[in-house]
């Protein structure tokens, strides 16, 4: 600490030393000028006076007259012990002829854009040092959707990471249109034949008719796939049942298999189930919430809906019965009190709650329920009118689920709507697919359709969009990838069977072509010739777009696998040892 005085000491007394040289040479050039013009130190110090001082000099009003250079001396001394006192201390921005403190001048910055704090940041080194505040910048990131995860702590510059952001989403955007990245095949031999796919956030579960049931982590391109327990003991006799349906979520995996069983794994404990219970007739739907653990599933006329309590011990939280078959089942996302649920059965729609079990949300006898999709607060579901004849075409209905209302009749189509994508879309939004090989996109604000796409040859299976694009599947095995606004395809991608489940977000991509044939003719699917029937298994797409991982794009999927396995698909294997083991 003495040290540290006496060195501070130091700089102040040769700071005053400079101070007044450069004080005696301002007056002898100010006396050598002409009156009035000469560049006088005393207005100088004067202002830096008032502005210390917390005042608003005039801005035209002529320099005081300077009594005597010994006063000069005293008045330089002064200034320089209060500047260096006060150096820490001073607070305030200049707004033109106003001093406002710092937080409030970056509470009114925070009302501004991107070009606004840039323009803002050439008027001086004071506003310029304001605009480009962390605080400021870690907003705007957080506004665009940027870094949600992160805290303003953890990075140096918020500025430059918002402009890095913005550079890699212009990346992505580039490479979807130039279909610019890794493309995998996510295949199991020993499976058979491919049943279901489901997705979420790049994890992808499988199920197939050998009741097994597999794992991908797709946000690695080295990943392994995992195989979940089956249901059954080892011990059971006869062949596993098929599985019919799965779901998966960011803790849970879910699969129904065709003996009515339904089996939850968690993805956090291991391969073993946490939760099986049984139904008696075949399982026609399943739902799993996008959050939480609730699992929802539907046999025969009876819907039950199971989860934890808060011990952790599976429970049936309720049991619906409904008079029709059910074809569709969504769980409503986002509540948390009581699970929500919405069945549709042939044409009735119910909207299924602890407090009313059976309240019918439409109904119209006749005209069947085509397609069903579910968000927080609406229910959108496809109808299939009676025909132009009776001046009944086939329409989109909108419902709000907290007052069981009508919203919007959407489309007037000929074709009957076979896929309908609300949870996933932009804000007052609504994309749909139809039988007459028309993919739709609506604005629920002015019910109409943007944009009419004629996308597939034999109707559109699978369909979701975003901001920008459209990505749509159709029975031809057709994958096409949509620039929204222009309304022309950007690219295609074809497989040999109809195209069940897409999902994408802003770098990856998954499509599943799922076979309808799950038992191939020609030969027994028991056979041990696994070469056999490789066209009927159907095939798993992954494709990643994003800039850090196109290094990999060479690396072919026969790279990637391990040959741990006893026995399996072994046709076209070009390379003996995968390069991922040298």
């Amino acid at each position: 600490m003495a040290e540290g005085s006496a060195e501070l000491e130091l700089f102040r007394r040769r700071w005053r030393e400079e101070l007044a040289a450069g004080g005696k040479r301002r007056r002898r050039e100010a006396a050598e000028g002409p009156d009035g013009l000469g560049r006088d130190g005393s207005g100088c110090l004067a202002l830096a006076c008032s502005l210390l001082d917390g005042e608003s000099p005039a801005p035209r009003s002529p320099p005081p007259a300077r009594p005597c250079e010994e006063a000069a001396g005293d008045e330089t001394d002064d200034l320089l012990g209060q500047l260096i006192r006060d150096l820490n201390e001073i607070n305030e921005v200049p707004f033109f002829d106003v001093h406002l403190p710092y937080e409030l001048a970056l509470k009114i910055f925070q009302y501004l854009g991107k070009a606004e704090l840039g323009k803002c940041a050439q008027v001086s080194r004071t506003w310029k040092v304001l605009a480009e505040d962390e605080v400021l910048w870690y907003r705007l990131c957080q506004q665009e959707g940027y870094l949600l995860d992160v805290s303003i702590s953890d990075r140096p510059c918020w500025k430059l990471a918002l402009k890095d952001c913005r550079a890699k989403e212009r990346a992505l955007r580039t490479n979807w249109k130039n279909r610019s990245g890794a493309v995998s095949q996510l295949q199991y031999e020993l499976g058979k034949v491919l049943c279901d796919v489901h997705s979420c956030d790049g994890v992808v579960i499988a199920g197939y008719t050998s009741g097994e049931v597999r794992l991908w982590d797709t946000r690695t391109w080295d990943y392994t796939a995992p195989i979940l327990e089956p249901a059954h003991g080892p011990g059971d006799a006869g062949p596993q049942p098929h599985v019919s349906f799965v779901r998966i979520n960011s803790s849970l995996a879910v699969a129904a298999y065709e003996d009515g069983t339904v089996s939850v794994w968690s993805l956090m404990i291991g391969r073993e189930p946490i939760h099986r219970y049984q139904h008696n007739q075949r399982i026609q739907a399943l739902a799993l919430g996008s959050k939480g653990a609730t699992v929802a599933t539907a046999s025969g006329f009876e819907v039950k809906v199971e989860s934890p309590d808060d011990r952790g011990f599976w429970q049936t939280t309720g049991t619906f019965e409904i008079q029709k078959l059910v074809n569709f089942l969504h769980l409503v996302p986002e509540v948390w009190d009581s699970p929500v649920a919405v069945a549709a059965a042939e044409d009735v729609v119910y909207l299924l709650k602890g407090e009313d079990p059976g309240k019918i949300l439409h109904s119209v006898y006749g005209q069947p329920v085509t397609c069903l999709d579910v968000s927080a607060h609406e229910a959108a579901f496809g109808v299939k009118g009676f025909g132009w004849m009776l001046n009944e075409p086939n329409q989109v209905l909108l419902y709000n689920l907290e007052t069981s209302q009508c919203l919007k009749k959407l489309g007037n189509s000929m074709g009957d709507f076979t896929c309908v994508n609300l949870q996933d879309s932009p804000p007052n939004m609504l994309v749909t697919g139809n039988k007459d090989r028309r993919v739709r996109v609506y604005d629920l604000r002015r019910s109409t359709a943007l944009c009419s796409l004629y996308a597939h040859r034999l109707g559109v299976s699978a369909v979701q969009m975003d901001d920008w694009k459209i990505v749509s599947g159709g029975e031809d095995g057709l994958v096409c990838v949509w620039d929204q606004r222009m309304g022309t395809k950007l690219w295609e991608m074809h497989a040999r069977h109809p195209v069940r489940y897409v999902w994408f977000n802003s770098h990856s991509l998954i499509t599943a072509n799922i076979p309808d044939e799950k038992t191939p003719r020609g030969a027994s699917i028991m056979d041990d010739d696994l070469t056999a029937h490789r066209r009927h298994r159907g095939i798993i797409y992954a494709y990643e777009f994003s800039v850090d991982q196109l290094a990999v794009e060479s690396v072919l999927p026969i790279c990637r696998s391990s040959y741990d396995e006893v026995m399996g698909y072994n046709y076209n294997i070009g390379l003996a040892v995968p390069y991922d083991h040298i």
